[in-house]
């Protein structure tokens, strides 16, 4: 399971920009990784912790701008199709890591 957060909030003033800053740096903090300008991904085990994290993100998130959440499966993020750029495999970003203590 994928949580995906896509975010689009003002930048306007200095304070503007603080608070995305650290609602970004936030989202790095839970885990998620970049996919594109303003869209961050992260795997979840399963679909409850999927939600239990979707609701941990509903608190930090701020309060002026658009925040929203969007739970996919593996299967349907793997079918994710790329239309132009360079796609780079990234292990960091894919279900087939393995942990190694």
């Amino acid at each position: 399971m994928r949580l995906m957060i896509m975010f689009d909030l003002p930048v306007e003033t200095s304070e503007d920009r603080r608070i995305y800053r650290k609602f970004r740096k936030a989202l790095l903090n839970e885990g998620f990784l970049m996919i594109q300008y303003s869209v961050y991904a992260r795997v979840c085990v399963d679909r409850n912790a999927a939600n239990f994290l979707e609701k941990r993100i509903s608190l930090i998130a701020p309060a002026k701008g658009l925040v929203q959440t969007l739970m996919v499966t593996e299967k349907q993020y793997n079918s994710m199709h790329f239309l132009t750029g360079n796609f780079k495999k990234d292990v960091r970003n894919s279900s087939e890591r393995t942990i190694i203590i």
